[in-house]
């Protein structure tokens, strides 16, 4: 053996991938599925017959978690498909600053200020309106692919 020590460089990522694979065939309205990259709520899903030249094609009409957009794929019933990681956290608005950003209060006490306003109209009025109003507020963060946004809006009351 050799008395040379290993160093290695500690890399920020633990290696947890933003997506894991499934059967396109297994794939449900309702479900995620990623389409050019983005990370999609599936809208509806439609499956074809084998054709005389092999596979059984499933064709996914799905909506994009953070932007809004309708995209389309169709993809062999048999082949793998990339689903993102989607997780939901709940955290208590603390602020709304001017430039357009929140301060959230997490659950271990720590504050988060990298999230903007959400780009919803109605959303964003009501979660304006409600922090003028001096109402408690959690606001519920979708997550997923590494980018993150406000989607939900819960009242507590008054402060």
């Amino acid at each position: 053996m050799s008395d040379e020590e290993h160093h290695f460089e500690a890399k920020g990522d633990a290696g947890a991938s933003k997506t894991y694979p499934q059967q396109a065939g297994t794939i449900r309205k309702s479900g995620y599925i990623v389409i050019k990259g983005r990370p999609c709520k599936v809208v509806e899903v439609s499956t074809s017959k084998t054709g005389k030249h092999g596979h059984a094609k499933c064709h996914f009409v799905a909506i994009d978690i953070f932007n809004g957009k309708k995209l389309e794929d169709i993809v062999p019933s048999s082949h793998n498909c990339d689903v993102p990681h989607v997780n939901r956290t709940d955290y208590q608005l603390i602020d709304i600053s001017e430039d357009g950003f929140v301060s959230l209060l997490t659950d271990s006490g720590q504050t988060k200020d990298d999230l903007k306003l959400p780009t919803d109209e109605a959303l964003l009025k009501q979660m304006q309106d409600c922090f003028a109003e001096g109402k408690d507020l959690i606001v519920s963060v979708m997550s997923a692919m590494g980018e993150e946004q406000i989607c939900g809006l819960k009242d507590l009351g008054n402060k």
